[in-house]
């Protein structure tokens, strides 16, 4: 039985305490959470034993799961790492560079399963398009919520952006070339609305825009490869895809384009959607890598993969504010 201590029980560390009471093979050890009034009504409501210190909590678990704000990330992952626990942190990693760093060192010495939760690796939209994405080379993205003071101690490029970042840098798999970004604060200190643009060495370029002081919600990908279009919607869980019609394609809307170079036919899908539980789905993954010993599908080598890059993109809309002024 795989023992878990959750560190962090708020809105976000309540989904989790829900997920993991439903998972084989594990054990809710306990919870750690400064915060009196919350902590109290989880000791209720999940009749889960408090621990006043993070360090009691990690020496009876085997892996901890780190649900607090980003700027308390080192602290608890360090501190696991150095007792050789396992060790599933939310995104982004950590506050800063130097930080991610440290625990990437860590983990090596440790020689622990880590994994950082990009929750939307998981989304049902996305699995369903992987398949089809071959090489991208133009990738449009928007990322778009309503203000919440909740998760604003970070700008929302590490709020809500990071979650984009992960994902195009999984699907292009190329080194980065050139960033250029614009980005400005309206609600709080740091960078509410951001715009960037990536260049990769293999000639892909991704645009993508997030902010979170938005009318409506939006979580769409649309990504353009040769001889093929795939859209993904991440809030409403849909996937399109239109390409060249290849013999092999099965149940597929289909119709034919003359072209400069000919006849082509051009086939519509839809592909079907498992539905999932992405939070359960990534927690359980976590488990899987510890029993059977195999990696994470989120390493803290992608984790910092992603905040190197959101990084890159809060120096050069810092550079353009200091030009402008």
């Amino acid at each position: 039985m795989l023992k878990v201590g959750v560190f962090g029980v708020g809105h976000l560390g309540k989904f989790h305490l829900n997920n993991w009471k439903e998972i084989d093979g594990v054990e809710l050890v306990g919870f750690f959470d400064p915060n009196d009034e919350t902590a109290a009504a989880v000791e209720a409501q999940y009749g889960l034993r408090r621990f006043a210190e993070v360090g009691d909590l990690i020496q009876q678990i085997d892996a901890a799961d780190v649900v607090a704000p980003t700027n308390h990330h080192y602290q608890i992952c360090t501190l696991a790492l150095r007792h050789q626990k396992h060790v599933f942190v939310e995104k982004p990693l950590a506050a800063t560079l130097e930080e991610a760093q440290e625990i990437m060192k860590l983990v090596k010495e440790a020689n622990v399963k880590f994994q950082v939760g990009h929750v939307e690796r998981f989304n049902p939209a996305y699995l369903a398009a992987a398949r089809y994405v071959k090489q991208p080379m133009f990738i449009e993205v928007h990322r778009l919520a309503q203000f919440n003071p909740r998760g604003t101690e970070v700008s929302v490029i590490l709020d809500l952006m990071i979650h984009d970042l992960d994902i195009v840098l999984s699907l292009v798999k190329s080194p980065v070339k050139h960033i250029s970004a614009s980005g400005v604060a309206v609600m709080t200190d740091t960078p509410d609305i951001a715009n960037v643009r990536i260049e990769f060495n293999n000639g892909c370029v991704a645009n993508l825009t997030s902010s979170r002081i938005s009318m409506k919600k939006m979580r769409k990908i649309r990504l353009f490869q040769k001889d093929a279009y795939i859209g993904i919607d991440f809030l409403e869980r849909k996937t399109e895809v239109i390409k060249i019609k290849q013999d092999s394609d099965e149940k597929v809307f289909s119709f034919d384009l003359e072209t400069p170079k000919g006849k082509k036919v051009i086939a519509i899908a839809n592909p079907e959607i498992q539905e999932n539980n992405p939070i359960r789905m990534e927690l359980e993954a976590f488990r899987d890598a510890i029993v059977h010993n195999h990696p994470t599908p989120v390493s803290e080598v992608d984790g910092y993969m992603a905040m190197e890059a959101a990084q890159l993109i809060l120096d050069r809309i810092s550079n353009t504010a200091i030009f402008e002024g």
